[in-house]
Order: structure tokens, then sequence, then C-alpha cells
């Protein structure tokens, strides 16, 4: 890459001439400077609630004071305050079915629940029994697993994943989200997802400790079953579970259908907040101050783990997951800080928990400092590459949205181009914090690590980031350390700032592609940005 940008200076210099004015001090040793910071061992892995996260906001708000920033945050503080609920199962969940003739069967195995975001108690009998085949309501795919079905004080079983015929990689119609969403919406006391495969997935979870977020959008218990579970219900209430299932996966004329059996769920939880935080800073707008662009990234990681490895160590440091990303958000605020005053609201949002379930982010959507159908666009930081100089940005989600072809034009003035993560059955784009953007409807950007080597190319670039996935992602090894190559990190966050630039100056709104999954829920408050 820096010989092509050698050869190509004067043309280069041409083309920038005509651009806006971009700010080009994204420094190498900066970046590395706040990470040796925020993964030091005493922040002790930045868990929400500990000593690293008054660590971590301590240092944040001191970095935008000195940038002279403005608190971003709900009544002009730095700080949103999030309440994260830690369950614990006191006791064993006990869970029964009572058959159309009154007789109870208690479930032995197959079965998991858990309690919502209550307090912890869940006591309810005699739950009519739904199954909504995957729980989908997709109108622009001819898709509706629910037809006029009311749920109201009723349990639902939903199938995992997705229809075939939404494509093989997930989307949002696979995930919780959606299908709690909808679940919800029809008055449902309850979840139950069914995998198919034998023995379940997620059973071992009914004794370790969940997090979510106090008042979170949930029914008043979840579950896990398996396919044996499945069959059993099937079988006393007359049916096939292969004939069911086929229905279900074929669409069209299938609909929820009451079984005819009941559901009791007795289950005692024990209810712990934590009090957390997001921090966010902002540079107000100068001519649509009430219009917003936000930048994100999550400061927390995992703490400590529970017994030392070879060399003593218990720490999680988090240096590149995410005290990069957290790192890349402060230098995009010093460069915002810089360049010419952005025309909307640039908002600076470092999210708490995005560890236990991206749930700084979640808070923040469900309680948005600035209104959602008012904010333009999300571009999310998690973990920014480190490496040499890259032919690509890779970005997870592609197809999503009109960032990314924005995105791809600046990128060519670099000679460089947008490509997906390579992983798209990874679903990863409904895995960090701007998922939780995207599901308010906000157009949202995540960039990832390009593998395509500017020297070497795919054939070097591959096993090079698969090396550092293996040896650092989650790993105690993920410590900062004075060898990072940047290089690859500073191309990212210049065109990023370049996008974010441009969004910021833009009389015009970002919009999904019709074919992305989040079209319709952005249309729901078109009204508010005309």
């Amino acid at each position: 890459m820096l010989a092509r940008l050698t050869c190509g200076v004067a043309a280069s210099a041409m083309l920038l001439l005509a651009l806006p004015a971009v700010a080009q001090d994204f420094s190498a040793q900066r970046l590395s400077d706040h990470i040796k910071y925020l993964s030091d061992d005493s922040l002790e892995g930045r868990f929400p609630g500990k000593v690293g996260e008054q660590m971590t906001l301590a240092y944040l708000q001191a970095q935008y004071e000195a940038m002279g920033l403005q608190p971003g945050g709900p009544d002009g503080q730095w700080l949103q305050p999030v309440d994260l609920l830690r369950l614990t199962p006191a006791r064993p969940a006990t869970v029964s079915w009572t058959g159309a003739d009154g007789v109870v069967h208690p479930v032995e195995a197959g079965l998991m629940v858990r309690a919502g975001a209550a307090d912890g108690h869940v006591k309810l009998d005699n739950l009519p029994i739904v199954f909504a085949g995957y729980g989908v309501v997709a109108p622009e795919r001819n898709w509706d697993d629910y037809g006029t079905m009311d749920l109201t004080g009723k349990v639902v079983i939903v199938l995992n994943g997705q229809p075939e015929t939404f494509g093989a990689d997930p989307n949002f119609y696979g995930s919780s989200t959606h299908k709690v969403n909808e679940a919800i919406k029809r008055g449902a006391a309850g979840v139950i997802t069914l995998y198919e495969m034998q023995g379940g997935r997620g059973m071992r979870g009914g004794t370790r400790p969940r997090m979510t977020i106090t008042g979170a959008h949930e029914t008043a218990f979840s579950g896990v079953m398996t396919l044996d579970a499945a069959t059993a219900l099937a079988t006393a209430s007359g049916e096939d579970i292969q004939a069911v299932l086929t229905a279900a996966k074929a669409g069209g004329a299938f609909k929820a259908q009451d079984i005819g059996l009941k559901l009791n769920v007795d289950t005692d939880e024990v209810a712990e907040v934590i009090h957390s935080h997001n921090l966010l800073a902002k540079i107000p707008g100068t001519t649509r101050p009430d219009e917003y662009l936000v930048y994100s990234a999550h400061w927390d990681h995992v703490g400590v783990a529970a017994d030392p490895d070879a060399n003593g160590d218990r720490i999680f440091n988090g240096a590149w997951d995410n005290a990069s990303g957290t790192s890349g958000v402060l230098e995009m605020a010093r460069a915002f800080k810089a360049g010419p005053p952005p025309e909307r609201t640039v908002v600076f949002l470092h999210v708490t928990a995005e560890e236990q379930g991206l749930l700084g982010s979640e808070w923040y959507a469900a309680h948005p400092v600035y209104p959602l159908e008012k904010t333009a666009a999300d571009i999310n930081i998690d973990m920014l590459p480190f490496t040499p100089a890259t032919k690509t940005i890779a970005i997870f989600g592609i197809g999503k949205s009109e960032l990314e072809d924005d995105l791809e034009r600046l990128a060519q003035r670099d000679g460089r181009h947008v490509v997906g993560d390579g992983e798209p059955e990874q679903g990863y784009y409904y895995r960090s914090d701007h998922f939780n953007f995207a599901a308010g409807g906000v157009p949202a950007l995540m960039p990832w690590t390009g593998v395509d080597f500017v020297e070497g190319g795919e054939a070097v670039g591959r096993p090079y980031y698969q090396a550092q996935m293996a040896k650092y992602y989650h790993k105690l090894d993920d410590e900062w350390r004075a060898d990072y190559d940047f290089t690859a990190a500073l191309q990212n966050l210049k065109l990023l700032y370049q996008l974010g630039q441009e969004v910021a100056d833009s009389t015009s709104w970002p919009q999904w592609k019709p074919t992305s999954e989040f079209a319709a829920i952005r249309r729901e408050s078109d009204a508010a940005r005309r």
C-alpha cells in the first residue's frame, strides 16, 4: 500500500483538494498509549461494576476533557447509568405439562427454563402451549408464522434459526431479538427455543448466572428444549413431530397452533443489580444539532479468570478486544475536533457489558440519549486490525446499507475495496454493539480486519489473521504489545473518519438497502426525518 501511495502521490493530492477537509492526524503512538493503559493489569480486565470500570471511565473522561469535547450523556453528564441484572438460580427449576385429561407430567430432562428480567421469581400454571414454527414475521419475504394468533397468557415454542429460503447465513429473523419481540407483541408469557439436534443446545446454562438489563424487553421466562422433549409433547397432543416440523419449515399455509397442552413453570433466581455506565462525549452540530452520527465501541472486557494459567496470569486484559476499538473512538473524536465543525452532532459512545450480551448498547437503544429516529448512522469499532497494509477493508453484514457503498467509493480513492468478513455463516453482524442500533432501525456499519495484504495477498493475510485470533481472542495473552502493526488500523480510521464526515455534513439520511431486514423498522419512523 505504501508503494502505491508513493507512486500516486500527485494524483492523490489532486483528489484530496476536491474533498472536504480531512484530519489526517491518526497517531499510532497515541493508539498504543491508550491501549497500554486500558489493558493494564491494574484495571483487572475491565469488568462492569469493578475497579476497572471506574479507572476506564475516568481515563476516557479525562481524554475528552483534554480535547475540549462536551459531555454527551443525560442532563449534560458524561455518564449514562446502566443497571445490569445478574440472575443466579437459587434452586433447580420445576417444569411440568398437563394433558387434556388433567394429568400432570413432570419434565425430567430436555427443557431448561430461566427467569426473565423481573425479580427472578416465576410461578405460572396452566399456560397454553403454542407451536409457532420459526416465530418469524417477515412481510417483505411473504412469511408470517403467527397470522392472527393471540399469545396472551401463553407460552410459545419456536424453532432455532430461520427458514431455509432466507439463505444459509444467519440474519435478523433468526435472532432471538426478533423472535422475542414478535412473541411479546402478542402477549406471550414465555418463549422456548427448540433445537432439533439430539441433546439440544444451551442446556448447560440452567445453573450458571446470566446477565441482562433491568427492565429488559423479555418475557416472564425463556427456555431451551431438545427434540426429545418436543417429541414427547407432540405425541401427547396426537401429532407426529416430523410432520409438524416439515409443515412449519415449508411456511406458506402454516400458522401458529395451540397444541392442546398446558405448561407449568416454577423457578426462583437471585437477582443482583450491578450499577454500570455508558460514557458519551459529543461535538454539537453547527446547522442541524438535533440530528446525530454515533461512533461506538465497548469499553468492557471479561475480567479475571477463576484459575491462573501456567505463568500465574489470571487477568483477561482485553488489549485487542476492545481497548483497541475504544482507543480508535478516542482518536476519531480527536480528528473531528481538529477538523471542520460537523453540521450534525457527532456522538462518541463507549458502552458497557458487550461481553455479557451487548447489554450496554441494548440499554442505550432502550433509553436513547439521542432519538434513534434522528440518528443518521452508527459506526461501531470493535477490535482494530493489527496488520500490515491491506487492499481491503472488511465489514460485517455486507449488502445491508448504503453506508458500505459510500465507504467503497472512499476506499477506491486509496486503491482499496470493501469486502465481507469472509465468514457470513458466523452471523457476526448480530454479535456486536451496532446490532442494537440496527434493530432500532439505525443504519449501522461494523468494520473488521481485511486479509488481502498489499504484500502477499490473502495467501499471507488470511493465516496471519487466523493466527492472531487463535492466540489472542478472549485469551489471557491479549495484552498490550510494543510491536503492534497499526498500518491497517490507521488506513481504516482514515476511511471511517471520511465516511463519518460525509454523513455528518449531509442533508440526506443513509438508507438500508431494500433487501435488508432492518429497512421496514426504519420506515416506521420516516415521518420524523422529513
